[in-house]
């Protein structure tokens, strides 16, 4: 008889050779438990997206409420569902009034999809401007945009009229012209090992998009929902794009995505053709449903107010000869390490030891700190003892 293990290798599709396989039993708060009672502080987050942490109990309450209810009923945009209409309305709150409209999607990588066909279709262009060492998902579109030609070239040919800028090179601004449909840029740099932007930078891609008539998209998949201390890094940093990509903790766990912006750019999925973008399960209620109790924690808990202390204790607290630098906007935080042959001991050692931390796709000096927003100092002061007993393993490690 095979293992569970077993059979996960064997039927469930892998995505590298080098699984963590790690055997889930249950989760909890900032815990993840294995099937052998081992518990583990997930400093990761599942990429950022259970920022309230596991099951949070407001969460699954409003799951079971809509469950009760009604699920899946008809493709979205056909039937008006209340978890939809609510959960847009509150949002719409909370941001800037340029931002009127919500279109649900699944995943972060659908929202980029549907921002590239936006631009092609109201501007009427089709070049598309990104940066270099970003990353906004997986699908052929999506993929499209990576700089990394090792990850392009097995899957060629991709889009034609993509143009890549350095993050934070204001020269480089000077490629987005008459041209180009819209730039498509995060508010902080995620799979580079977070890097946020320098001052004033966001502000200067802001205007040469409206100079030369491009839009610009802010992906906040991954950086929005309280990550970076505000509710989206956008207004951390000052700016409003024309279109908001938003997913990962959106659900608080569920899966679901979307693309904001207003209604008359939105209104260009109307016609010409009709139906210019359609989704299945874009919007389902249960995953709005919770979705809004997400929204409705963040906010009436303070959690976002309380994200730069977390952040400012993280970095003081990791303190050691081999880490160079931390790199943070919030509880988006980045520990570079000093030589390259000391990372895999640290990785190693802290999930060995019970804290889950994570790499980067495009940065291979630095692992990643995304701990749930709802976690204490006392939690975070427990971890990061972990991780520096970590950094004295790998160090120990290569002493002559």
């Amino acid at each position: 008889m095979p293992s569970k293990r077993e059979l996960f290798l064997q039927n469930v599709a892998q995505t590298s050779g080098l699984s963590l396989a790690l055997d889930i039993d249950h989760a909890s708060g900032m815990y993840i438990y294995d099937t052998s009672g081992k518990r583990y502080y997930d400093m990761n987050s599942g990429i950022s997206v259970s920022s309230l942490g596991h099951c949070h109990p407001r969460v699954v309450q409003a799951i079971h409420d809509q469950v009760d209810s009604y699920m899946h009923t008809m493709v979205y945009g056909e039937h008006v569902q209340s978890p939809q209409v609510s959960y847009a309305a509150e949002l719409m709150k909370l941001l800037d009034d340029h931002f009127e409209s919500l279109y649900y999607l699944m995943s972060g990588t659908e929202a980029t999809e549907l921002a590239m066909k936006i631009g092609k279709r109201y501007t009427g262009r089709y070049e598309i401007v990104c940066a270099r060492h970003a990353y906004h998902g997986s699908t052929q579109g999506a993929e499209s945009l990576r700089s990394d030609e090792d990850y392009k070239q097995p899957f060629m040919p991709l889009l034609p009229g993509i143009r890549h800028i350095d993050f934070n090179c204001i020269r480089d601004l000077g490629l987005i012209t008459e041209r180009t449909s819209c730039v498509i840029i995060e508010g902080v740099q995620g799979e580079a090992g977070v890097i946020p932007p320098i001052p004033g930078y966001l502000k200067m891609v802001r205007e040469r998009c409206s100079e030369v008539g491009a839009l610009l998209v802010m992906d906040e998949i991954q950086s929005g929902f309280g990550r970076t201390g505000h509710l989206f890094a956008h207004q951390k940093y000052d700016i409003i794009p024309d279109i908001l990509l938003i997913g990962k903790a959106m659900g608080g766990g569920m899966p679901i995505a979307g693309v904001v912006s207003s209604k008359e750019i939105m209104n260009c999925l109307i016609s010409k053709p009709v139906l210019g973008h359609i989704t299945t399960f874009g919007g389902h209620p249960v995953s709005c449903a919770a979705a809004l109790a997400t929204l409705t924690v963040l906010i009436e808990d303070n959690l976002i107010n309380q994200v730069n202390k977390k952040e400012q204790f993280i970095k003081n607290k990791l303190q050691h000869p081999i880490i160079k630098e931390v790199r943070s906007a919030g509880l988006m935080m980045a520990v570079e390490i000093t030589k390259l042959k000391y990372l895999k001991h640290v990785v190693g050692y802290a999930i060995e030891n019970g804290v889950l931390i994570d790499w980067f796709l495009f940065n291979n000096r630095s692992f990643r700190l995304a701990p749930p927003l709802i976690a204490t100092i006392e939690e975070l002061d427990a971890a990061t003892d972990i991780l520096l007993k970590a950094m004295d393993y790998a160090q120990a490690r290569y002493k002559k």
